[in-house]
């Protein structure tokens, strides 16, 4: 054991020694890289590129025999120095690394020989959720007196997630929750105090033990969970429960101190005696790495250092001992310790900004990079200082605590140094001193000094006709001498205008690549070729730009057939050449004329004879489409000849127009006549020129009858309806409906009734008023003076209306209908008589003139006497008056001023009217009165004015 443990020593030395050398020989890390890769990953699996993230070529890493050097003995990541990557050579567990520290990472050097160069290469693993919660036991057993109070905390144990963040513990649950439920609180040093807290008494006569569960769950993906059995066992006559003697306790403790150191002791006192006086200690509802750090002497209470403490990792802890009972009772106190910093710690350095190019043209002053330098360690150990090479135009600056700012010391030239590297230094003031360097590469950049420069300064491109809109011309490129952002070059058209059209309806260019596209399809029968402009612009400021010039050409292609030009079709004559039946072999009947807008082969013609009546009488030149005879004319021959003659263009593919020649053969024109007069017409069009021209003949005759069957219905209808009022025996008596309105806020509804009276012409002599409404809310017969007019042109005499408003009611009104005063209120007698249905003989017109002019004479008179709840001319009602107590106008039409009644009883009507009549007798001067002139007459009031005059 001892000899094993020596050769593990001496290789170690050997080792350092190794890389103290190669230490000696290096000036300093020339760079250094940093991976992130998750946990657990295979043996062999891709970590990264080193030879491209340290910008080295494969070839160098064979020819330096680059390798790996690590700290510890064991090397996780293994340089495969063929393909410059670094790949897992053994699989790599987060919580073995790291336990609860976040981020976990572990770094290694590169060493390349030849030069000797040293990087250093940083890989962080990131935590996955690999592992579930667990409980220290799997079963709890508790006792529990069965006087415990409600609200007694139970401490229960922890579990714990050896992963970080999100994937450990995120709750606690416990079923079922029938006597207790839990609480959980979160400590200072990221554990968890779970307690379980008595809701209901306990009994041990009915139930002497419990089982519960309890399930820890942590937030990963996918979600894991751990489950205890908390068994607790019902106790009786332990009343008491250990008392600790400080609730918390505070003890210092230096970082790195050796097992076995003891930090403090808790006390704790019961007040039972023998077996439940006792009191044992243990740590409780603390974290898994806190409980590895320290334990706690089950019978005197005394803690001790049992692992090895790292101020960087906790600057203290907290223990949770629980002092317990043999009778279940416990009480738990803190102990609070704080470790004590050591200067083992070396100051790191870490880039906040940095810009690895910068202007020639950058002032003094210029920032290049903000650095934060920091020392895990505390007070003097933790005080750190910054500088960097003096062989470089740049000086540090400090800004904040903890941050140094780099800028420029001088005015750059490129053209003289291209890039400098730049060391950064930093060392701490413990005893004795750390320190630790970063190296960092700035690059000067160059202006916008150089314009583009096309490859050609003129481009030509043939294109064809009747190419696909977006078609993809050419490409036009150009090159900047600059580089970065001032090198990136951007194509733009010159806009102007070809042939009308803007050029930006005809081409486009694509501003990153210079690509040309045609935006439509181009015709070369419009346009065969044309040029323009395109500008090569770089991004920088200002910007510098280019022109070239593009030509294209269009490439003509055979779209267009070939048109006939003689001879001429049309659609209704007949053209027709002669040749006389004496015409020899070869003789010229006509030229067939043709052209094709194409260009070139496409455009060339070539003639055949297609059909013909006679084959062997004609033939067509094949170059000039002339129609000639190929043997002597007989006799025999037909007279009406027809040749059909396709025309052909050269083009692929070919495109061809046909046309029809009618020949005639004959000797004179009358017997060509003679014989083309039999060839068809164009009958159908005639046919239906005729169809239509009598579908609208019929339409138009139609509409002409019905708009007169419909003319003359209606005359029929106006006719009838006329005679239907000419015959009608029935009294014209104008009804004017009642119009009510509440007055006085009393609910009661006023009434207005229209009156019309006739007079004669003695009676203008006679005084009437006209009352006006008793309050506003009275309402008016609206009309009242149109309503006067007519009337005025239906009597013979003069006629006015009257419009009587309605006084509030009085309670004089209170009576029955025999009661009342006037018309309305005569009951009993033979001259007045109650109607009680519609009139079977009404009275003539006669007896209703008669009646009417008695009225009119008592005018005056009706008005003087007629009293407050008379009806008159003016009448006021009660507020107790209702419509119930409303005249019905079906049955009496009373004539104010008057004791006359207008009743269904024939007999009565007659008295009535003849009483009224020899009351109201005009004097006789009254006839020598002018009568006034007369409106317009009905049929009814015809009748009324002639019986007057015979009278």
């Amino acid at each position: 054991m001892m000899t094993s443990m020596w050769r593990l020593a001496e290789r170690g030395r050997c080792q350092a020694l190794l890389v103290i050398l190669c230490l000696l020989k290096l000036s300093a890390v020339t760079g250094q890289a940093r991976y992130s890769i998750p946990e657990e990953q295979a043996e062999g699996s891709y970590v990264g590129n080193i030879a491209r993230d340290l910008g080295l070529d494969v070839a160098r890493l064979m020819s330096g025999k680059a390798r790996i050097i690590t700290k510890g003995n064991r090397q996780y990541v293994d340089l495969n120095r063929d393909k410059g990557t670094l790949v897992i050579k053994e699989r790599i567990d987060r919580e073995e690394l790291c336990e609860k520290t976040t981020p976990c990472s572990f770094s290694f050097e590169v060493i390349l020989e030849n030069p000797i160069q040293l990087y250093r290469v940083t890989v962080e693993v990131i935590d996955i959720n690999d592992n579930s919660p667990s409980f220290p036991k799997d079963e709890i057993y508790l006792k529990m007196v069965e006087n415990a109070a409600v609200g007694t905390r139970f401490s229960l144990e922890s579990a714990d997630d050896p992963d970080v963040g999100i994937n450990d513990i995120q709750k606690y649950t416990l079923k079922p929750t029938d006597h207790f439920i839990l609480e959980v609180q979160n400590q200072p040093d990221g554990g968890s105090l779970v307690e379980m807290v008595l809701q209901t008494p306990l009994d041990r006569e009915r139930e002497e033990t419990h089982t519960l569960v309890l399930v820890a769950s942590d937030g990963g993906e996918p979600h894991r969970s751990g489950t205890v059995r908390i068994h607790i066992t019902v106790l009786d006559a332990n009343d008491n429960a250990p008392v600790c003697n400080q609730a918390v306790y505070k003890a210092d403790v230096k970082e790195n101190s050796p097992e076995g150191t003891v930090v403090t002791t808790v006390t704790a006192n019961d007040a039972d005696k023998g077996i439940n006086g006792e009191v044992t200690y243990s740590i409780a509802r603390t974290a898994k790495e806190t409980k590895q750090l320290f334990e706690v002497n089950v019978k005197t209470g005394e803690i001790k250092v049992a692992g090895k403490l790292d101020y960087e990792k906790s600057k203290s802890y907290q223990l949770n001992v629980q002092a317990s009972d043999h009778g279940g009772y416990t009480d738990t106190c803190k102990v609070i310790i704080q470790v004590i910093d050591e200067n083992d710690n070396i100051p790191t350095i870490q880039l906040m900004s940095f810009s690895n190019s910068i202007s020639e043209d950058s002032p003094p002053g210029t920032t290049i990079a903000v650095v934060n330098v920091d020392d895990e360690d505390s007070d003097v150990n933790g005080v750190v200082k910054c500088s960097i090479n003096s062989d470089v135009p740049f000086k540090i600056e400090s800004s904040l605590t903890g941050y140094y700012t780099i800028v420029t010391d001088n005015f750059l030239d490129r053209e003289s140094i291209s890039e400098y590297n730049i060391t950064i230094t930093v060392s701490d003031q413990g005893s004795p001193p750390l320190s630790s360097s970063k190296n960092i590469n700035v690059k000067v950049s160059d202006i916008n000094d150089s314009p583009p420069k096309f490859d050609e300064a003129e481009y030509s491109k043939t294109v064809p006709e009747n190419n696909s809109p977006g078609f993809s011309v050419f490409t036009v490129s150009a090159s900047d001498a600059d580089w970065g952002q001032n090198a990136r070059i951007s194509y733009f058209l010159e806009e102007k205008d070809i042939n009308g059209a803007p050029l930006s309806s005809l081409v486009s260019v694509n501003s990153e690549n210079g690509v040309i596209h045609a935006v439509r399809s181009f015709d070369y029968e419009q346009m065969k070729s044309f040029e323009f402009n395109i500008t090569a612009r770089d991004a920088g400021s200002p910007p510098l730009s280019s022109v070239a010039t593009v030509k294209i050409i269009v490439q003509d292609q055979n779209d267009n057939p070939p048109q006939v030009l003689y001879p001429v079709q049309t659609g209704g004559s007949m053209v027709a050449e002669m040749v006389p039946r004496s015409a020899d072999v070869g003789y010229l009947v006509t030229k067939v004329v043709a052209v094709d807008v194409d260009s070139g082969q496409n455009a060339w013609l070539s003639y055949k004879l297609q059909k013909a009546t006679d084959r062997a009488l004609f033939e067509v030149g094949l170059q000039n489409g002339e129609i000639r005879t190929i043997r002597q004319v007989t006799d025999k021959d037909a007279v009406k000849q027809r040749l059909t003659v396709i025309v052909e263009d050269n083009g692929q593919p070919s495109r061809s127009a046909t046309v029809v020649v009618n020949v005639a053969v004959a000797d004179s024109f009358p017997e060509v006549l003679s014989e083309f007069t039999d060839f068809p017409h164009d009958k159908e069009y005639n046919d239906n020129l005729t169809f239509y021209l009598v579908l609208a003949l019929a339409v138009v005759s139609f509409l002409f009858i019905t708009c007169l069957v419909v003319i003359i219905s209606v005359k029929i209808y106006r006719w009838r309806q006329s005679r239907v009022l000419y015959q009608s025996n029935l009294p014209v008596i104008p009804y004017y409906p009642p119009r009510y309105s509440d007055t006085l806020g009393t609910g009661t509804l006023q009434h207005v009734y229209n009156y019309e009276v006739c007079r004669t012409t003695d009676s203008r002599k006679s005084d009437i008023k006209y009352m006006p409404p008793m309050s506003e809310s009275l309402v008016s017969v609206d009309g009242a003076e149109t309503d006067t007019l007519q009337v005025e042109r239906q009597m013979s005499g003069n006629c006015s209306q009257m419009s009587t408003l309605q006084k509030p009611p009085n309670n004089d009104w209170r009576f029955t209908q025999g009661q009342r005063p006037g018309p309305s209120g005569a009951t009993g007698g033979p001259e007045v008589a109650m109607g009680t249905g519609p009139w079977p003989q009404p009275p003539t017109e006669a007896e209703q003139l008669q009646a009417l002019m008695a009225a009119a004479n008592e005018v005056s008179e009706a008005t003087a006497t007629l009293g407050p709840g008379t009806m008159g001319l003016s009448t006021r009602y009660s507020p107790q008056f209702t419509l119930q107590h409303v005249p019905d106008y079906r049955q009496n039409v009373y004539i104010p001023g008057s004791t006359a009644t207008l009743t269904s009883n024939p007999q009565q009507q007659q008295a009535t009217a003849q009483q009224a009549a020899q009351q109201a007798l005009p004097p006789p001067q009254a006839s020598a009165q002018p009568e006034p002139p007369k409106a317009a007459q009905t049929p009814a009031s015809k009748k009324k004015s002639t019986k007057k005059e015979k009278k």
